[in-house]
């Protein structure tokens, strides 16, 4: 059945709305050419988004031709203010950005273990509204959430989760209080990670990879068929609790220890290094300990590592390749991504290292790239998803 005038008018503009923000600013014929539209179809729906404040002109194209210069339309950025919060055990980091996603202000806080849940969770709003008002914005219309730990698949709230900090969990009604007008959400960090990755980093080629998570902690994200995949208690990719040799014990219920994260946490590569002579020269405060000397692994020979740094990063690779073997096995990805702090510090060289014992343990074929976003992917996989659920409301046709 033919789509009705109004559902196609709200198509048409779903469509030119997508790739002004994909490819910036575009003239009407530039529109004409991506969509396979019709100039008068074209005409229409410029004039329709020009009066619903969506786009605007912002210049003229450059080309030298006949006539005047062709006018550029592009989204009215400023229409939507949007924030994103990468929430981690020692502390938050905020951005605030348009309606495009371009960053307008940042700022990250820590947050001590010894503090209460209550000023932990007044601490961390007090920095979304001091961020949002060196932005610029008036009001946020959409606030993403990452953090660490199980999302509730029937309420889309944080579990309560052994381990974790309670001011976490208060964290989302607390933000919704003090921002009523926002629509506020939150996603496990290593499944936002995975999505920028997929967007804006190493796995932009592929519709189904495994990111396995490498900072102060381990985790998994499964994307399949494009489709992110979060199981039936919103567990999947606890890689952490994965059951592997050299450990003293088998994990617990209530604790990650025994698991794959005695391995290839952060204090447990640490230790690892320490036993091969292998320290990192200056430890960021902003980054988990293991990348700091992991990257001082990899760099003595410009990136070929030797001596006692070889022999480390041999050890490690061999403990990452148990856990990603483990992945390989089960779902056949095609491609793992070492991601967080850890993995883009070990860069090509520990990646190689892993897929090539990936490859004797295994007769699927088997890519492991290393992040190119690190830990930064996980504000970047926030940002996105509030982009677009902004998007979604405000580019959605106004009898919906």
């Amino acid at each position: 059945m033919p789509a009705s005038p109004s559902t196609a008018r709200a198509i048409n503009d779903r469509l030119a709305l997508r790739l002004l923000q994909q490819d910036g600013p575009l003239t009407a014929g530039q529109l004409k050419q991506l969509t396979g539209l019709s100039r008068p179809t074209v005409a229409d729906l410029v004039e329709r988004l020009t009066d619903a404040g969506l786009i605007a002109v912002v210049g003229e194209a450059g080309e030298q031709r006949r006539g005047p210069n062709a006018k550029l339309y592009g989204i009215v950025a400023d229409r939507a203010h949007l924030a994103a919060l990468d929430v981690r055990t020692e502390g938050v980091s905020v951005v605030v950005s348009d309606l495009v996603g371009a960053v307008l202000a940042e700022a990250s806080v820590p947050i001590g273990g010894d503090l209460g849940t209550g000023p932990a969770v007044e601490q961390a709003v007090a920095l979304v509204e001091r961020v949002a008002k060196e932005a610029g914005a008036d009001r946020l219309h959409t606030v993403g959430i990452g953090a660490p730990g199980l999302i509730d698949p029937s309420t889309g709230d944080l579990r309560d989760s052994t381990g974790l900090p309670e001011w976490h969990r208060r964290l989302v009604a607390a933000l919704q209080e003090r921002l009523p007008e926002a629509r506020v959400s939150i996603e496990n960090e290593t499944n936002l990670a995975a999505l920028a990755e997929q967007r804006d980093g190493v796995a932009r080629d592929r519709d189904t990879f495994v990111l396995l998570w490498l900072g102060h902690g381990t985790g998994a994200a499964v994307v399949l068929d494009g489709a992110l995949r979060r199981g039936a208690s919103g567990g999947t990719g606890e890689i952490g609790f994965l059951p592997v040799p050299g450990t003293p014990g088998p994990p617990s219920a209530v604790d990650c220890e025994g698991g794959f994260h005695s391995l290839a946490g952060s204090a447990a590569i640490v230790e690892l290094a320490g036993a091969y002579g292998v320290g990192a020269a200056g430890i960021s405060v902003h980054e988990p300990a293991a990348a700091g000397v992991v990257r001082e692994a990899v760099a003595p020979a410009g990136g070929h590592a030797s001596g006692t740094s070889d022999r480390f990063l041999d050890a490690l690779a061999d403990r990452l390749a148990l856990g990603v073997a483990s992945v390989v096995a089960i779902l056949d990805p095609g491609c793992v991504v070492l991601g967080g702090e850890v993995g883009q510090a070990g860069g090509e060289l520990l990646a190689g290292r892993v897929e090539e014992r990936v490859r004797r343990m295994s007769p699927l074929a088997t890519v492991v790239r290393p992040s190119s976003l690190g830990g930064g992917a996980v504000l970047r996989g926030a940002l996105l998803t509030a982009r677009e659920a902004a998007q979604d409301d405000l580019f959605a046709p106004p009898d919906r």
